[in-house]
């Protein structure tokens, strides 16, 4: 009997201890499917901080050092998105004005009559005018060793463009496009190489030091050499 009374007042005593605040509902889901969700996404509310950071004194105040590090990866995950979106809006922009450039030069455009032309000239640039308003800046962290990688591509790029022969730069160009085709990315974002035979002859030089850049910077390099390559198709044609 003495045994079951104490046994009651065990539960008995549990029942009475005050509740724990229990930890805010919160989603961290960090998919891509919702692209249109508010700025919420990549913040929250300084009530929602303080309300959180004030249940850590609360619950399990000897556990603070985790519940902060699990608040600061989830951050890191929002900028990490933040910053791939920044990303995507800067290669929209670049696209848009790849676009207008490709109408200034187009061929049905200089057959046109003066008049015409000159009105649709005027109104690419009240187009252009407008999207110059829209100013988008991701920085690249870089350590020296990058620097440096950066600094060879763009001296091999450099002295390409003042080859002054066409051919032999429409040459190079692929041989760097080439470079920049054979790296490829895993679905963990780690570098690979995909065989010469499937993409043609590249410049082993060229490819060392874009294995060494980040990548950021081996897209941009990508696209830049494109462009050249686009360039030195015309000029070929051309001459």
């Amino acid at each position: 009997m003495l045994e079951n009374f104490l046994g009651i007042f065990r539960k008995r005593r549990r029942c009475d201890e005050p509740r724990l605040a229990t930890q805010p509902n919160v989603n961290y889901d960090t998919g891509d499917n919702n692209e249109d969700e508010n700025d919420e996404q990549y913040a929250r509310s300084p009530e929602w901080t303080g309300a959180y950071i004030s249940n850590l004194q609360i619950d399990r105040p000897f556990n603070a050092n985790e519940r902060f590090v699990t608040i600061l990866d989830q951050l890191d995950m929002r900028v990490e998105k933040f910053r791939k979106d920044a990303l995507n809006l800067q290669e929209k922009k670049d696209y848009l004005l790849m676009s207008m450039d490709l109408i200034k030069s187009n061929e049905l455009l200089q057959n046109m009559s003066e008049g015409e032309r000159e009105e649709i000239i005027l109104y690419i640039q009240r187009v252009s005018a407008r999207l110059a308003t829209v100013d988008l800046n991701v920085r690249t962290v870089r350590d020296a060793s990058q620097e440096d990688s950066l600094s060879q591509i763009n001296a091999l790029i450099d002295t390409m463009i003042k080859m002054g022969d066409p051919v032999i730069g429409r040459q190079r160009c692929q041989l760097y496009l080439n470079a920049c085709c054979s790296s490829s990315m895993d679905p963990n974002g780690r570098m690979g190489t995909v065989f010469e035979a499937d993409v043609g002859p590249i410049d082993k030089k060229f490819e060392s030091a874009l294995l060494g850049c980040t990548l950021d910077d081996q897209k941009n390099i990508k696209k830049r050499l494109q462009a050249l390559m686009g360039y030195l198709n015309k000029q070929t044609v051309t001459d």
